[in-house]
């Protein structure tokens, strides 16, 4: 059985000690950095950029999934392979050449994912099956941290999992999860689990992912 993969969201880190934070998950047991780009264009909020990306990758060996909610996005993505991202996601629905955009991440022998909203027609993926490594499905609308789980979700993930067929795609599901839905995402499909607030909450965070990746 494939192991699920719990991706916590900086996002929900205390940025005041960031370094020690990374270090904190990944002794206990996160898999993935998720890191969340925003650029108060494409979302309403602002986060941070390639420098601060760059600044941290010392601190971990734990691969970095890296979320670009930004419009445009062509022309920044060697800035965020130099920083050190391993996957790179962009939205389908910026108004770019999307192809064009996954060609250029792959060129760098990065992952590349496609995120999509929750009002976003699933079908608008198809034409990409072939090219790409992870769909981030959005149970949130983007923006902000600490929103609850948006509930048709779990029938999205269902929908995209019968359209990936046999291709090696991972379904990331990214907002509001915790321990009350994590275990139904895992049985519709998805892969990986983006958790911000429910990883970092207290200080218990080894305890915090187990019960985020074993509650089936």
């Amino acid at each position: 059985m494939q192991k699920i993969k719990i991706a916590p969201s900086i996002l929900s880190a205390d940025f005041s000690k960031l370094a020690d934070e990374i270090k904190a998950i990944e002794r206990a047991g996160a898999d993935l950095i998720h890191i969340d780009v925003m650029d108060g264009h494409f979302v309403n909020n602002i986060t941070f950029g390639p420098v601060l990306i760059k600044s941290i990758r010392d601190v971990t060996e734990l691969p970095f999934d890296v979320h670009l909610m930004i419009n445009p996005a062509h022309n920044f993505i060697k800035d965020f392979v130099e920083s050190g991202s391993d996957t790179i996601s962009i939205h389908i629905e910026i108004p770019e050449n999307i192809q064009a955009t996954i060609d250029l991440i792959k060129s760098f022998k990065k992952k590349v994912g496609l995120a999509i909203n929750p009002d976003t027609d699933i079908k608008q993926l198809v034409p990409y099956l072939d090219s790409i490594d992870q769909i981030i499905i959005m149970s949130v609308y983007p923006g902000f941290a600490g929103q609850s789980f948006i509930e048709n979700t779990i029938d999205r993930i269902s929908s995209v999992k019968k359209m990936i067929e046999h291709r090696k795609i991972e379904i990331e599901v990214d907002g509001g999860i915790n321990s009350l839905v994590s275990g139904r995402c895992i049985d519709a499909g998805s892969a990986i689990l983006v958790a911000g607030s429910a990883v970092f909450k207290g200080s218990l965070y080894k305890e915090n992912i187990q019960i985020i990746r074993n509650n089936k």
